[in-house]
């Protein structure tokens, strides 16, 4: 069954993530008639895509924003031109159901997983992942190809993260995946052509929504936070089964990157819960790691991540020596979405972006790092007009740390569409470079990322 405009109009009255830019598209489609203002900069050949929560059949206002079926947008860069938007669902069994597109091939059809996260490309393959669940693989005009479980590798009842890292120098990727049976914790690696090549049970206390995690040059750093699955939750008829728990404790765990579970040295911190990481690096022998930390998460909302105090930039010192973390707060702004030049991943990074944020989760400006000194610069968009995350493009494989491009979707809701701004990475102030203007618009999500010559 289909979403009515009625079962839409009567749900988002009481839920915010089902009115707005929340609210999701009632259909697919294409588009080639974009206006630029401005100019593209030369080189950007390829795909801005992104993947968003967009529900295709009913919902209630119990609705929970992170559960709406996956919807990519993809929007293609080429020799200075805009040469279109496309916009689809994955096509799962579900959409099937709802909506009668036909499903794309699945490896087996109790694999969870709808896409609705984020979207990368490795080893020639674009894939859409959701926080639980097998990736779904893509073209960069957003058809579904299928299900895809590595040849093989990822068993069908297994997850991978909605966040793999991509290491810069050996092409790898790196990724684990929550669950809720007998092993909670699986950590896998990847080579730079999409081989699995490990796979590790990791022992934990019990399953916590572990949304991100870390990865330097020699080890991955796990984050077991106090966000725990509650199956009461779903018999009580919420949709996301995760609360807050005061009582589970906080804590790290520090891996070598071909290590299993023996080898991780679990640190206890503060309780707090993060979802995004801006980077991880090795000084010597400790971690240090930028994140956008919350005091609490799911202790207040079961449709959204809303808290009185939003998340704030701390950095993490690691001293596995000293079984001992340091954590300074570095920035006072709300952010989330946090960023860095990819190229620097599991590297000592020193640039960074993220999203200011106000209640209601929504991104306001676009806050650029000096991630040593602390100083910033911002870009903001204006009133009436909210942005999504940005994804940074460097000017080419050998240019400075940072320097290149932001792509970022901006909603204008006055005329109830977005745009796609280019800015100077190094120059937010300065405002964009080029604004892509869209025929329809891109709901808020989570995150997307540039796949060159697609």
């Amino acid at each position: 069954m289909a979403l009515t405009d009625e079962d839409l109009a009567a749900a988002g009255a009481e839920n915010q993530y089902l009115r707005g830019n929340f609210a999701p598209l009632r259909s697919e489609g294409h588009t080639t008639d974009l206006t630029v203002d401005g100019t593209i900069p030369d080189g950007l050949d390829g795909h801005l895509l992104r993947t968003t929560p967009n529900p295709a059949g009913p919902v209630g206002p119990g609705h929970h924003w992170f559960l709406g079926d996956g919807m990519t947008h993809g929007v293609q860069l080429r020799d200075g031109q805009a040469v279109g938007h496309h916009w689809s669902w994955i096509r799962t069994p579900g959409v099937e159901v709802a909506t009668g597109l036909a499903a794309a091939p699945v490896i087996d059809p109790a694999a969870r997983g709808n896409g609705n996260v984020n979207v990368i490309g490795h080893a020639g393959r674009i894939l859409a992942l959701s926080e639980v669940g097998l990736p779904w693989q893509l073209t960069g005009d957003t058809t579904t190809v299928g299900q895809w479980d590595f040849d093989g590798g990822l068993q069908p009842s297994w997850n991978m993260t909605a966040h793999p890292k991509i290491d810069p120098v050996t092409g790898e990727l790196l990724f684990f995946g929550y669950d809720f049976g007998p092993t909670n914790l699986r950590y896998h690696r990847a080579d730079a052509e999409g081989t699995l090549v490990q796979t590790e049970e990791i022992a934990t206390k019990g399953p916590t929504m572990m949304h991100d995690f870390n990865v330097t040059e020699t080890r991955v750093v796990f984050m077991d936070l106090p966000v725990v699955f509650d199956l009461e939750l779903l018999v009580d008829g919420m949709t996301m089964p995760f609360r807050w728990d005061d009582h589970y404790g906080a804590r790290l765990g520090v891996m070598p990157r071909t290590g299993g579970s023996d080898d991780v040295q679990w640190i206890d911190i503060d309780p707090c819960y993060v979802f995004h990481p801006f980077n991880a690096y090795d000084d010597g022998d400790r971690i240090v790691i930028d994140v956008c930390r919350y005091d609490r998460m799911f202790a207040t909302s079961r449709i959204g991540p809303e808290e009185p105090t939003l998340g704030r930039w701390f950095r993490w010192t690691i001293d596995p020596a000293t079984a001992t973390v340091h954590e300074e707060q570095r920035g006072d702004e709300p952010i989330e979405f946090p960023r860095i030049d990819d190229r620097f991943v599991g590297r000592r990074h020193t640039v960074g972006w993220a999203a200011r944020m106000r209640q209601g989760f929504v991104a306001e400006a676009l806050v650029g790092y000096d991630l040593d000194d602390g100083t910033t610069q911002t870009w903001d968009p204006g009133p009436d007009r909210s942005l999504s995350e940005a994804v940074h493009v460097p000017a080419g494989p050998d240019a400075p740390e940072g320097e290149g491009w932001l792509l970022a979707p901006v909603f204008d809701r006055t005329t109830e569409r977005s745009a796609v701004v280019i800015l100077d990475a190094a120059d937010l102030p300065a405002g964009p470079v080029a604004t892509i203007h869209l025929a329809t618009r891109i709901p808020f999500g989570f995150h997307g990322n540039w796949v060159p010559g697609t």
